[in-house]
């Protein structure tokens, strides 16, 4: 049988005179995190008109397609999804401030008094990228806390606290796996620790914020109790 001359070359044929073309238009751009080229990447949102074509040509509409996103980068297309997912500099602002909030939240629970319990938050807040963070100033933001809702450190956790974890630590929880949610919560079982046990208050808020990581409560109990074991 001659070359083309088969089923696959009458295809290959039929393919050239007839076929499907998509005409993209741009709606939008931004910046993403690409899953193809595994960074931030900036891209186009586009929106897409089938044709039938004939011969390379479009001719008929055959409806519209998308909305898709384009990495600038790779080109590839994906689905709209992907913009839910924060860039690589966003999620490591809100991992930054998760840190600060709970160490906030944990000292204004009893441990603000405590050099040892702020030289530990400290620590934790610069390690999370808050690099000039300083004792003092996490003892003077736990003052304007107390002054600011009429509380006193050592109650369990306020109702204006409380939200400001959940607004802190409900959108970083989804892209964060298990060790990386137990992780902060570990973070904020250390400062509580840092000058003896567990007082009541300190335990509310770390149960606060372990339901703000959406920790089950009987893991947030574990994670406690081995936190308080040396090692």
């Amino acid at each position: 049988m001659l070359p083309g001359r088969g089923p696959n070359g009458r295809a290959a044929r039929l393919a050239r005179l007839l076929g499907t073309r998509t005409s993209w238009t741009p709606v939008g751009d931004g910046e993403f995190f690409c899953p193809g080229c595994g960074g931030d990447r900036n891209y186009q949102r586009l929106t897409g008109q089938r044709r039938f074509a004939l011969l390379g040509v479009p001719v008929l509409p055959r409806g519209e397609t998308g909305p898709v996103v384009e990495c600038a980068a790779c080109r590839r297309h994906f689905g709209t999804d992907v913009l839910d997912h924060p860039t690589t500099t966003r999620f490591s602002a809100m991992l930054r401030d998760a840190v600060h909030t709970v160490a906030l939240a944990v000292l204004a629970a009893g441990g603000t008094c405590s050099r040892a319990a702020l030289e530990t938050a400290a620590a934790g807040v610069r390690a999370a990228g808050f690099e000039d963070c300083t004792e003092e100033q996490l003892a003077a933001l736990v003052d304007a806390v107390a002054a600011d809702t009429g509380r006193f450190t050592g109650e369990p956790c306020a109702a204006g606290l409380a939200i400001e974890l959940h607004e802190a630590l409900d959108p970083l929880a989804p892209h964060l796996a298990a060790p990386g949610r137990e992780s902060i919560l570990l973070q904020g079982a250390r400062i509580a620790l840092a000058d003896g046990p567990y007082t009541p208050a300190e335990r509310d808020t770390l149960a606060t914020v372990g339901a703000a990581l959406t920790i089950c409560a009987d893991d947030v109990h574990r994670l406690l109790t081995a936190a308080r074991t040396p090692s």
